[in-house]
């Protein structure tokens, strides 16, 4: 019988033990930089308490069946719309037990709780798991986080909260409602997205913020769509009202010394130091496109970059307490519905993208925009995307701050102990429609006749803490009047008040904003310290290399360093990397297959045969090297991942942050981040970035969807004047380098100047190898820089008579059919920079041509795509100069995929060219 009982019920009754493995990691036991490998501890189900389930098996399966189904009937909506759902797993005659009966059960090993009949057992079950707050975590894979889990919740009635802790928390929504109140009455037009109905959220915050203050933790990041937002900027983290008045009149959030186009009220974000039980904590909480979600990512990458900054998480090799802290809070709608969320927990544990666990909060309106819940998702809950990475899930009622408090306690301490992501569910309504002006009537009757026939959440709440004689009523009527004349005050400075800088603080006050003339900077290095650094890019003691690379990369690669000459674009990034180390810079690469590269060519990151150790030689240039290389080899997703490094390149300047993608045109899987952060950041919020996209290019032949980078779409999204000359100050680079050592300065350029700019690199494919397509160490050396624009000076300009202009790696396709034809009087000139335009550049290469009759643009893209489109309005507008087309014709796909019409293309574009 006891083996029949052990066998039938083996999950829960097994003795278990979990093996020591890896939290995260590669194949490598030392770990790498920016993933220092720990193991977790064993865990065992100690004999005693088994002995005590196998002994009572009826009474811990009925337990068990709450832990489980529980939620299912939770009273956890506070509109109370739906009935109580029958969950026959509940029934204790299921298990052959009265409910009523008097038996004495012995809870050690089964329940958290003192001896007891059966009934109060149930009792005590029904409360716990059925009631204002439920817990679903019996999917998660450890049985030491099931153990720990049903422990604290069934225990949270323990968690005390003081008197003077109950009095605050009514204090807080108070305000929170106060707020909104005030609003309404002075803005009646505006969309404040407002916290009606879901106030209570304010505790969840508040627990966070004290939990953060308990322990190690310095940094909060914190990502927050529209609704509440302006509720918890003002009520919780200190931001001034009386900006936000201003903003709601029309009036800009910035001095008029900056540059900058601003954003719509419901994006406001915020960094500032909040005190806590006498400690600071800094709370980040970064601002938030209208896009959904989107922001998700970004905040987890900033808080990578601040576990960087504190050396601690995964750039740590010795355990302990965590100092960085992400939130993430989403709306229902769009938790269970935007692919963001999903691509974001996929990376959530990933090696060079784990950060120890997020707290999740689901403000859950129970309503999208007008979709009701049933209509909005196929799941049960808005939640169970959770479940893909078995993170457990708090449903709580907002009519119940107290347990939004206690519930929030016990996410904090798993996240603390298990390093793991928590999502809290916080079951809410919405006071009105989608916004304030809205009326929700129209699509949603029902649930408004239950909204507005019932009191407010803070009301509900004070009312309790003023019958218990926690407080008089007037004491709470005295802190929202304290309250109301703050915000009067306000009010009344709005003509008057001057908004202050809040951009380049910190970190960044060594940073400027970009001015409006192109400067040029000294991105050249010592030879000598660049013949050691490539030395050293591929020195791997006591490495079995493949041997491959040993021959193609690293023998070629020292050979190549005592030469100086015939360097590839490999050597040339490594060479940038290495110097750029050297000086003090993180840098990081991340994408697909970036350790390699997906064409073979970086092996950045090389692999013993034998042990399948790694080593990334870059990262051991010096003793006392305080600057590192991270390849973080990327899960297959573009938007949550290059979110994730926009995020951390907001964070620090002094990071080089770079995103490769495996072909340029993969980038459309994440346009959403290349919309609202990377091109239109600075202008919005005016946070710089030096986040490089490289973005592999070239019409080879490989068909629509590997061919191009879709050049012509971040050129349209470009601030590039089509009448005046451009300056530093456009919104973002782009470039389109032929040569190694362009690659190389654009590189060092990122870091050396004293402002950042996103930069788009229409990186190489065939150029990698192309015998032509190498430099020198002099190209690199100090004195040179990045050259926006190259000449030909292979020509002799009296004798030109076409002048071809092109850009990228068509230049050698045209110079070969030049050689071929033996033409004297074509001059071919490239632009490397697109944006900003090299008007002045281009300019000193026209001068040079006086005989010059036909000036052409020739592209292997077709018409309507690459730079043609941008390049001729500013030819003829700021130079004065026609030209005259030559490329493929107009096409809805960057390109066919049958080779002879390909090949067919190639020829005539040459022809057209040189005819």
């Amino acid at each position: 019988m006891l083996s029949r009982l052990k066998l039938l019920h083996s999950r829960h009754l097994q003795h278990f033990v979990e093996s020591l493995k890896p939290l995260s990691g590669y194949h490598t036991k030392s770990g790498i930089y920016g993933n220092y490998t720990r193991t977790t501890t064993g865990f065992k189900i100690d004999e005693a308490t088994v002995q005590h389930r196998i002994y009572q098996s009826n009474i811990y399966r009925l337990v068990e069946a709450y832990r489980c189904y529980g939620h299912k009937k939770a009273a956890l909506d506070p509109l109370q719309l739906s009935e109580a759902e029958c969950v026959p797993e509940l029934d204790p005659a299921l298990y052959g037990i009265s409910a009523e009966s008097n038996q004495i059960i012995q809870t050690e090993g089964i329940f958290h709780g003192p001896n007891m009949t059966v009934e109060e057992l149930v009792n005590s079950l029904e409360s716990i798991y059925c009631g204002p707050a439920a817990l679903e975590f019996q999917h998660l894979e450890s049985s030491e986080e099931r153990e720990w889990l049903a422990s604290a919740f069934e225990r949270r009635g323990d968690i005390e909260l003081t008197a003077q802790t109950r009095v605050e928390l009514a204090d807080i929504m108070l305000r929170c409602q106060a707020f909104d109140h005030f609003l309404a009455n002075k803005f009646v037009n505006v969309k404040r997205y407002g916290g009606e109905g879901g106030e209570s959220m304010m505790a969840i915050f508040e627990e966070i913020f004290n939990k953060c203050s308990q322990s190690s933790i310095s940094d909060v990041v914190i990502c927050m769509p529209h609704r509440g937002r302006l509720n918890f900027l003002t009520c919780m983290l200190k931001f001034p009202p009386v900006i936000m008045f201003k903003k709601m009149k029309g009036l800009p959030e910035f001095p008029s010394e900056v540059a900058g186009s601003g954003d719509v009220l419901s994006h406001l974000y915020t960094s500032v130091d909040i005190k806590y039980n006498n400690k600071d904590v800094h709370v980040s909480l970064i601002p938030n496109p209208s896009h959904l979600e989107a922001n998700n990512p970004v905040a987890v990458g900033k808080a990578r970059s601040k576990q960087q900054t504190h050396q601690c998480g995964e750039y740590s090799p010795e355990t302990g307490d965590d100092k960085v802290l992400c939130v993430q809070v989403h709306g229902d709608a769009s938790f269970s519905a935007q692919g963001i969320v999903a691509e974001t927990f996929c990376i959530a544990e990933c090696p060079h993208f784990n950060i120890g666990g997020s707290i999740h909060l689901i403000v859950n309106n129970q309503i999208g925009f007008t979709t009701e819940a049933s209509r909005g998702r196929s799941s049960r809950y808005s939640s169970c995307l959770a479940k893909i990475n078995a993170y457990p899930v708090i449903h709580v009622n907002a009519d119940f701050p107290e347990e939004v408090m206690r519930v929030t306690s016990i996410a904090m301490d798993y996240r603390k102990k298990f390093q793991k992501d928590v999502i809290i569910d916080f079951i809410c309504f919405r006071k009105h429609g989608h916004n304030e002006l809205d009326d929700p009537f129209f699509t949603n009757p029902k649930m408004y006749k239950a909204v507005r026939g019932r009191d407010s959440i803070p009301n509900i709440y004070a009312k309790n803490v003023v019958s218990e004689g926690l407080v008089e009523q007037e004491q709470l009527d005295g802190m929202v009047k304290a309250w109301n004349t703050t915000l009067a005050d306000n009010m009344s400075m709005v003509d008057s008040f001057v908004p202050q800088r809040f951009d380049l603080q910190q970190q960044w006050r060594q940073m400027v904003q970009a001015g409006d003339v192109v400067t040029l900077w000294d991105t050249g290095v010592s030879v000598d310290l660049l013949k050691f650094i490539g030395q050293k890019s591929v020195t791997c003691p006591d490495l079995k290399v493949h041997p491959n690379v040993q021959k193609a990369h690293v023998d070629r690669r020292l050979e190549k360093m005592k030469d100086g000459r015939g360097l590839d674009w490999a050597t040339a990034e490594a060479l940038a990397f290495g110097s750029l180390l050297y000086q003090g810079f993180n840098v990081r690469v991340s994408g697909q297959d970036v350790g390699r590269g997906t064409f073979s060519h970086r092996h950045g990151m090389l692999v013993d045969q034998e042990t399948d150790e790694i080593h990334i030689p870059l990262n051991h240039i010096k003793d006392d090297q305080t600057a590192f290389l991270e390849l973080a080899n990327s899960a297959l997703s573009e938007e949550a991942v290059l979110g994730f490094e926009y995020g951390l390149s907001i964070d620090h300047p002094n990071n080089l942050v770079i995103w490769e993608a495996q072909f340029g045109d993969f980038f459309n899987g994440a346009q959403i981040i290349i919309d609202t952060y990377i091109s239109s950041g600075e202008l919005k919020w005016l946070l710089q970035t030096g986040l490089v996209m490289l973005l592999p290019h070239g019409m080879d032949g490989a068909g629509p969807e590997h061919s191009s980078c879709r050049i012509e779409r971040f050129l349209q999204m470009c601030d590039s004047s089509e009448v005046k000359v451009d300056g530093d100050n456009v919104n973002m680079l782009v470039a389109n380098p032929t040569t190694p050592a362009q690659y190389f300065h654009l590189l060092r350029r990122q870091m050396v100047r004293n402002f950042r700019k996103p930069l788009v690199v229409v990186a190489p494919k065939i150029l990698l190898r192309l015998p032509e397509a190498t430099s020198s160490l002099d190209e690199m050396a100090p004195g040179t820089t990045f050259q926006t624009v190259m000449g030909d000076p292979g020509v002799s300009p009296g004798k030109v008579t076409k002048v071809v202009f092109c850009s990228g790696k068509h230049y050698y396709t045209l110079t070969k059919e030049r050689e071929n034809l033996k033409l004297q009087n074509v001059a071919i000139i490239r632009l490397e920079s697109l944006c900003p335009f090299p008007s002045a550049e281009i300019q000193t290469e026209l001068n040079k041509f006086s005989n010059a009759t036909d000036f052409i643009w020739s592209q292997e893209e077709h018409r309507n795509m690459g730079a043609w489109s941008f390049v001729s309005p500013r030819f003829e507008n700021i130079l004065g100069k026609k030209l005259r087309y030559v490329g493929r014709d107009h096409l809805g796909t960057p390109a066919t995929g049958i080779g002879q019409i390909h090949q067919a293309e190639a020829k005539a574009l040459l022809q057209q060219t040189f005819n």
